[in-house]
């Protein structure tokens, strides 16, 4: 599924921007993320380290926003009967992550956003973490040093260091 999101925005922006600009909003975006952005700095046949501060900095971006706004910005969008149904959606899944983060506090979130798996990430983890209440200064460690480690397991195989 990220490759044909990737294949999307890599057809969306063409040759129309940079590849570095291209890789830094597709890691802005859920889902996608580094991950995406790696598989497309790839594709887009950018320098791997290049890639990775493109792809990190985009990735890391929302992250202080989410952890700082999500809160607000679902009880706004609870009012809407169809935007509510998204938000609930968004708790569930936050709420399938929380026993990790309870059982082994920061360990347990680094490895959430760590395992380059789809439902994992930077903003799943920002979205618990925030859910929870943890504060930012526990929380955006523990993001950060996943995201790297996410990076570098993605870039690895992306870019072939591990072959």
């Amino acid at each position: 599924m990220a490759e044909s999101l990737v294949d999307f925005f890599l057809n969306l922006f063409g040759n129309t921007i940079p590849a570095e600009l291209t890789v830094f909003t597709i890691s802005l975006m859920p889902i996608l993320e580094l991950r995406g952005g790696l598989i497309a700095a790839r594709l887009l046949e950018m320098n791997v380290w290049s890639a990775f501060f493109y792809c990190f900095i985009g990735n890391m971006l929302p992250i202080p926003f989410i952890l700082l706004f999500i809160r607000k910005i679902f009880d706004i969008l609870r009012k809407n009967k169809h935007t509510a149904k998204i938000v609930a959606k968004m708790e569930a899944k936050a709420d399938k992550h929380r026993g990790k983060i309870e059982k082994y506090g920061f360990w347990g979130l680094l490895v959430i956003v760590a395992i380059p798996l789809p439902g994992t990430g930077g903003w799943t983890g920002a979205l618990v973490a925030a859910l929870m209440d943890l504060r930012m200064r526990r929380a955006l460690p523990a993001i950060t040093l996943g995201v790297l480690i996410a990076g570098l397991i993605v870039g690895g195989i992306s870019f072939g260091l591990f072959a």
